[in-house]
């Protein structure tokens, strides 16, 4: 389902196999622990773990979603939404969301609590003013500040369009299980609640309720997520790297790291993958960049921005590692027709499929960036669908916990993101932060 390659990455199997016990010491680390409430390993075995009851919920409750909303907001920031974007827009390509409501047989999911900007938030409730919506608010807490802002913003405009009662059955709560300030309010009000896990940290939560429900309102196949994400379980549960890719993509991470090589690019020619590199830099920087270490995770859209990008990936500091996903079968064609004028010099291309030519393009960029010194690792995936998605992300959370576990940083943690919060509440005048 996955093809890994690292030909072009300058490491040899010799050095990957010299890391072997180091990965096994990490591979035993996580399975003695992965019961562990206090150690977020939830994730390692979900696919096959999840609560199969809040499953059938969720897709019930899409069922409704889908048939009295024209519109589903999707409030939450980092991990609780990243990966339910990444998902929907990849399945479902960069404009489905253009295609008006009276055509569409499954809502449009916008998203919202991710920002602090009044602008964002004032053009959405004019985007929604005259149309039906639901709300999914996802938060652990309840008081994290663009989320809880955004839903108390919206909670009131929609009780003022439907009336209190009304709204209560367009609201749907993703929240801890039985503690903090939206899970009080979802049982006051008696909100629809679904769980985000005790031992799942948000950005491992894409096959949980924080991505499931949304993801299932938007049409897409749950059951066939979960199943990719199974079958990858299955495939990189073996401690030996050899057979393993998973884990050789970790090591090899962390070779290039150890050799100067400071930013991983992860590099997509499929436009509708732009969210998936948002949601793999979340995962990697908030799981890696501790104790002034970590490879700084950064992304692009080729062909695009090789117009932007390309002459500093080529030129500029050497200190760059590319990873590419690469897609092997296109689901559409697009033949390139013969123009008599041929004014665009673009004849010599007649009769081929887009689909080839944008690979050729990427074979030629890989090449010359290999050329450039800039290491290569490329993840091929069979076609675009749910099943190879599921896989996708359960390979690369893997890969997460592996590799930072060998750089020798907890993966599951993120201590630094609380320090800009201080200052914040401190600039405005937050009780208890006056100082």
């Amino acid at each position: 389902m996955i093809k890994f390659e690292y030909n072009n990455s300058s490491i040899d199997d010799r050095m990957i196999f010299d890391l072997d016990e180091k990965v096994k010491e990490c591979h035993k680390w996580i399975e003695e622990n992965k019961e562990k409430e206090d150690e977020f390993l939830g994730w390692v075995d979900l696919p096959v773990n999840y609560d199969k009851e809040e499953f059938r919920r969720i897709k019930k409750a899409a069922k409704k979603i889908q048939k009295d909303s024209d519109y589903l907001i999707v409030i939450g920031i980092g991990g609780s939404y990243l990966g339910a974007r990444a998902v929907i827009e990849a399945i479902k390509g960069c404009f489905d969301s253009m295609i008006p409501c009276d055509e569409r047989k499954t809502p449009k999911i916008i998203y919202a609590g991710n920002n602090l900007s009044p602008n964002y938030l004032h053009d959405l409730l004019e985007l929604i003013a005259e149309k039906d919506v639901s709300i999914n608010v996802i938060s652990k807490s309840g008081t994290t500040t663009e989320p809880a802002i955004a839903f108390r913003i919206l909670r009131e405009a929609i009780e003022t369009k439907y009336g209190v009662d009304e709204a209560k059955k367009r609201i749907y709560v993703t929240t801890d299980k039985n503690k903090g300030a939206l899970k009080s309010l979802a049982t006051e009000e008696k909100y629809e609640t679904f769980v985000i896990p005790d031992n799942v940290g948000g950005r491992f939560s894409v096959l949980t309720a924080v991505g499931l429900l949304p993801i299932a309102a938007s049409g897409i196949n749950i059951d066939m997520l979960i199943k990719g994400a199974t079958d990858a379980r299955d495939k990189y549960s073996d401690q030996d790297v050899k057979f393993n890719d998973c884990y050789k993509y970790a090591v090899i991470r962390n070779l290039l790291y150890n050799s100067g090589k400071r930013i991983e690019i992860l590099a997509n020619y499929e436009p509708s993958l732009h969210y998936i590199t948002e949601w793999w830099k979340q995962l990697y920087g908030e799981s890696e960049g501790k104790d002034e270490k970590g490879i700084f995770p950064a992304g692009v859209d080729f062909t695009t921005d090789l117009h932007s990008m390309g002459q500093y990936i080529q030129d500029g500091n050497r200190n760059l590692i590319e990873t590419v996903i690469c897609i092997d079968e296109s689901k559409e064609s697009i033949i390139l027709a013969e123009d008599k004028e041929n004014i665009d010099g673009l004849n010599y291309l007649a009769g081929k499929d887009l689909d080839y030519i944008n690979k050729k393009a990427m074979e030629g960029t890989i090449e010359a960036h290999v050329n450039g010194n800039v290491p290569n690792m490329k993840i091929t995936i069979e076609e675009l669908d749910e099943e190879n998605l599921g896989h996708l992300i359960y390979f690369f959370e893997k890969a997460c916990a592996i590799s930072g576990l060998i750089l020798g940083v907890n993966p599951f943690n993120q201590p630094g993101v609380e320090e800009y919060k201080k200052n914040m509440f401190r600039l405005l005048e937050k009780p208890g932060y006056d100082k």
